[in-house]
Protein backbone atom coordinates (compact mmCIF):
# COMPACT_ATOMS: atom_id res chain seq x y z
CA UNK A 1 0.00 0.00 0.00
CA UNK A 2 2.50 2.63 0.73
CA UNK A 3 4.49 1.44 -1.92
CA UNK A 4 1.92 1.67 -4.49
CA UNK A 5 1.18 5.36 -2.97
CA UNK A 6 5.08 6.04 -3.31
CA UNK A 7 5.34 4.84 -6.57
CA UNK A 8 2.72 7.11 -7.73
CA UNK A 9 3.96 10.40 -6.26
CA UNK A 10 7.49 9.86 -8.15
CA UNK A 11 6.76 8.04 -11.44
CA UNK A 12 4.45 11.51 -11.75
CA UNK A 13 7.54 13.17 -11.46
CA UNK A 14 9.97 11.31 -13.82
CA UNK A 15 12.01 13.36 -15.62
CA UNK A 16 14.20 11.87 -18.56
CA UNK A 17 16.61 14.25 -19.55
CA UNK A 18 17.60 14.93 -15.76
CA UNK A 19 17.94 11.48 -14.95
CA UNK A 20 20.92 10.77 -17.34
CA UNK A 21 22.69 13.66 -15.48
CA UNK A 22 22.01 11.78 -12.13
CA UNK A 23 22.92 8.42 -13.76
CA UNK A 24 25.94 9.88 -15.60
CA UNK A 25 27.20 11.71 -12.04
CA UNK A 26 26.45 8.44 -9.95
CA UNK A 27 28.68 6.34 -12.63
CA UNK A 28 25.75 4.42 -14.15
CA UNK A 29 25.64 2.35 -10.68
CA UNK A 30 21.78 2.99 -10.56
CA UNK A 31 18.92 3.96 -12.43
CA UNK A 32 17.20 7.45 -12.03
CA UNK A 33 13.78 8.52 -12.44
CA UNK A 34 15.09 12.43 -12.66
CA UNK A 35 13.62 14.10 -9.26
CA UNK A 36 16.02 16.29 -7.65
CA UNK A 37 16.56 17.14 -3.79
CA UNK A 38 14.08 19.47 -3.49
CA UNK A 39 11.68 18.45 -5.30
CA UNK A 40 11.83 15.10 -3.75
CA UNK A 41 11.05 16.28 -0.22
CA UNK A 42 8.20 18.18 -1.67
CA UNK A 43 6.99 15.02 -2.83
CA UNK A 44 7.67 13.16 0.54
CA UNK A 45 5.81 15.41 2.04
CA UNK A 46 2.65 13.90 0.27
CA UNK A 47 3.51 10.72 0.38
CA UNK A 48 3.98 11.01 4.28
CA UNK A 49 0.09 12.87 4.02
CA UNK A 50 -1.44 10.27 1.80
CA UNK A 51 0.43 7.33 3.29
CA UNK A 52 -0.07 8.22 6.92
CA UNK A 53 3.19 6.20 7.19
CA UNK A 54 4.62 8.80 10.22
CA UNK A 55 2.17 7.46 12.52
CA UNK A 56 2.88 3.90 12.29
CA UNK A 57 4.38 3.43 16.06
CA UNK A 58 6.75 0.40 14.71
CA UNK A 59 9.10 0.36 11.91
CA UNK A 60 7.08 -0.18 8.13
CA UNK A 61 9.78 -3.29 7.54
CA UNK A 62 7.56 -4.17 4.49
CA UNK A 63 7.59 -0.68 2.63
CA UNK A 64 11.32 -0.21 3.58
CA UNK A 65 12.52 -3.59 2.01
CA UNK A 66 9.64 -2.94 -0.91
CA UNK A 67 10.60 0.70 -1.78
CA UNK A 68 14.94 -0.53 -0.83
CA UNK A 69 14.10 -3.25 -3.79
CA UNK A 70 13.08 -1.03 -6.32
CA UNK A 71 15.76 0.33 -8.92
CA UNK A 72 15.59 3.75 -9.00
CA UNK A 73 17.39 5.71 -6.59
CA UNK A 74 14.78 8.02 -5.42
CA UNK A 75 12.73 5.41 -3.89
CA UNK A 76 16.61 4.61 -1.52
CA UNK A 77 16.81 8.04 -0.89
CA UNK A 78 13.30 7.84 0.66
CA UNK A 79 13.56 4.74 2.57
CA UNK A 80 16.60 6.36 4.30
CA UNK A 81 14.81 9.68 4.49
CA UNK A 82 11.90 8.00 6.74
CA UNK A 83 14.70 6.40 8.41
CA UNK A 84 15.92 9.58 9.75
CA UNK A 85 12.85 11.24 10.70
CA UNK A 86 11.49 8.43 12.49
CA UNK A 87 15.09 7.18 14.42
CA UNK A 88 12.52 5.98 17.28
CA UNK A 89 11.54 2.91 15.67
CA UNK A 90 14.74 1.32 15.22
CA UNK A 91 15.54 -1.65 17.87
CA UNK A 92 18.15 -3.47 18.75
CA UNK A 93 16.30 -6.41 16.37
CA UNK A 94 16.45 -4.23 13.48
CA UNK A 95 20.68 -4.04 13.14
CA UNK A 96 20.61 -7.05 10.59
CA UNK A 97 18.17 -5.09 8.28
CA UNK A 98 20.71 -2.07 8.77
CA UNK A 99 23.23 -4.18 7.55
CA UNK A 100 21.23 -5.41 4.81
CA UNK A 101 20.43 -1.69 3.80
CA UNK A 102 24.44 -1.17 3.43
CA UNK A 103 25.26 -4.12 1.75
CA UNK A 104 22.83 -3.83 -1.16
CA UNK A 105 22.13 -0.88 -3.47
CA UNK A 106 25.58 0.13 -1.98
CA UNK A 107 27.59 3.31 -3.14
CA UNK A 108 28.88 6.45 -0.71
CA UNK A 109 25.86 7.91 -0.94
CA UNK A 110 23.18 5.84 1.17
CA UNK A 111 26.12 4.45 3.12
CA UNK A 112 27.57 7.62 4.33
CA UNK A 113 23.60 8.76 5.32
CA UNK A 114 23.05 5.28 6.83
CA UNK A 115 26.62 5.57 8.74
CA UNK A 116 26.79 9.41 10.00
CA UNK A 117 22.88 10.03 10.28
CA UNK A 118 21.18 6.81 11.09
CA UNK A 119 23.24 4.17 12.53
CA UNK A 120 25.28 6.54 14.52
CA UNK A 121 22.39 7.72 16.17
CA UNK A 122 20.84 4.15 16.76
CA UNK A 123 24.54 3.21 18.17
CA UNK A 124 25.03 6.19 20.24
CA UNK A 125 24.67 5.65 24.03
CA UNK A 126 24.75 1.18 23.98
CA UNK A 127 28.18 0.65 24.02
CA UNK A 128 27.32 -3.39 23.88
CA UNK A 129 25.48 -3.11 20.52
CA UNK A 130 28.43 -1.04 19.21
CA UNK A 131 30.55 -3.74 19.99
CA UNK A 132 28.97 -6.36 18.76
CA UNK A 133 27.94 -4.41 15.20
CA UNK A 134 31.51 -2.93 15.53
CA UNK A 135 33.41 -5.87 15.86
CA UNK A 136 31.85 -7.58 12.92
CA UNK A 137 31.83 -4.72 10.74
CA UNK A 138 35.54 -3.54 11.50
CA UNK A 139 36.84 -6.43 9.52
CA UNK A 140 34.56 -7.54 7.54
CA UNK A 141 35.08 -8.52 3.94
CA UNK A 142 32.68 -5.77 2.62
CA UNK A 143 34.21 -2.38 1.78
CA UNK A 144 30.75 -0.83 2.98
CA UNK A 145 30.56 -2.36 5.95
CA UNK A 146 33.96 -1.72 7.05
CA UNK A 147 33.66 2.02 5.74
CA UNK A 148 30.68 2.48 8.05
CA UNK A 149 32.81 1.01 11.09
CA UNK A 150 34.80 4.33 10.69
CA UNK A 151 31.88 6.63 9.75
CA UNK A 152 29.69 5.93 12.61
CA UNK A 153 30.90 8.13 15.20
CA UNK A 154 31.13 11.30 12.48
CA UNK A 155 28.92 13.40 14.58
CA UNK A 156 29.77 12.50 18.18
CA UNK A 157 31.95 15.38 18.87
CA UNK A 158 32.72 14.62 21.98
CA UNK A 159 31.00 11.41 22.49
CA UNK A 160 33.93 10.07 20.47
CA UNK A 161 35.17 6.61 21.77
CA UNK A 162 38.16 7.60 20.58
CA UNK A 163 39.82 4.24 21.88
CA UNK A 164 37.32 2.72 19.34
CA UNK A 165 37.60 5.12 16.43
CA UNK A 166 41.74 4.73 16.51
CA UNK A 167 41.47 0.68 16.76
CA UNK A 168 38.90 0.67 13.59
CA UNK A 169 41.09 2.71 11.29
CA UNK A 170 44.31 1.00 12.72
CA UNK A 171 42.47 -2.15 10.88
CA UNK A 172 42.37 -0.76 7.98
CA UNK A 173 44.75 1.50 7.69
CA UNK A 174 46.61 -0.25 4.92
CA UNK A 175 43.44 -1.23 2.93
CA UNK A 176 44.29 0.39 -0.77
CA UNK A 177 40.55 1.09 -1.38
CA UNK A 178 39.91 4.74 -2.03
CA UNK A 179 36.86 4.51 0.11
CA UNK A 180 38.34 3.69 2.97
CA UNK A 181 41.34 5.74 2.69
CA UNK A 182 38.86 8.57 2.21
CA UNK A 183 36.56 6.95 5.63
CA UNK A 184 40.10 7.19 7.32
CA UNK A 185 40.78 11.06 6.46
CA UNK A 186 36.99 12.16 7.00
CA UNK A 187 36.79 10.81 10.43
CA UNK A 188 39.75 12.30 11.94
CA UNK A 189 39.08 15.78 10.34
CA UNK A 190 35.94 15.20 12.02
CA UNK A 191 37.03 14.32 14.89
CA UNK A 192 40.16 16.93 14.97
CA UNK A 193 37.72 19.99 15.50
CA UNK A 194 36.79 18.11 18.95
CA UNK A 195 40.75 16.81 20.11
CA UNK A 196 42.84 18.33 17.45
CA UNK A 197 46.15 17.20 19.66
CA UNK A 198 45.10 13.83 19.91
CA UNK A 199 44.01 13.22 16.20
CA UNK A 200 47.57 15.38 14.99
CA UNK A 201 49.85 13.49 17.60
CA UNK A 202 47.72 9.93 15.99
CA UNK A 203 48.27 10.98 12.56
CA UNK A 204 52.06 11.61 13.09
CA UNK A 205 52.52 7.99 14.99
CA UNK A 206 50.78 5.94 12.78
CA UNK A 207 51.54 5.01 8.92
CA UNK A 208 48.63 6.04 7.29
CA UNK A 209 47.96 6.56 3.66
CA UNK A 210 49.23 9.64 2.59
CA UNK A 211 44.93 10.29 1.48
CA UNK A 212 43.74 10.07 4.79
CA UNK A 213 46.34 11.93 6.07
CA UNK A 214 45.71 14.83 3.72
CA UNK A 215 42.25 14.35 4.49
CA UNK A 216 42.86 13.91 8.67
CA UNK A 217 44.76 17.49 8.27
CA UNK A 218 42.31 19.39 6.34
CA UNK A 219 40.60 21.26 9.36
CA UNK A 220 44.23 21.28 11.60
CA UNK A 221 45.82 23.54 8.77
CA UNK A 222 43.30 25.72 8.36
CA UNK A 223 43.56 26.28 12.11
CA UNK A 224 47.05 26.96 11.69
CA UNK A 225 46.87 29.08 8.89
CA UNK A 226 43.64 31.04 10.37
CA UNK A 227 45.82 31.24 13.52
CA UNK A 228 48.98 32.60 11.50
Amino acid sequence: MCTDILVDIFSKNRDVDQAKSMEKYMRHHFSFLGIKTPQRKILLRKFYDRSGILKESDLPLTFIKEAWALPEREYHYAVLSLLVRRPQWLKEEHLPLLEELIKTNAWWDSVDTLASNIIGPFLRGKPVLTEKAVDKWKIHDNMWLRRTAILHQLKYKQHTNEELLYQVILLNRTEKEFFIQKAIGWALREYSKTNPVSVKAFIESEQLAPLSVREGLKHLKRETVNKG
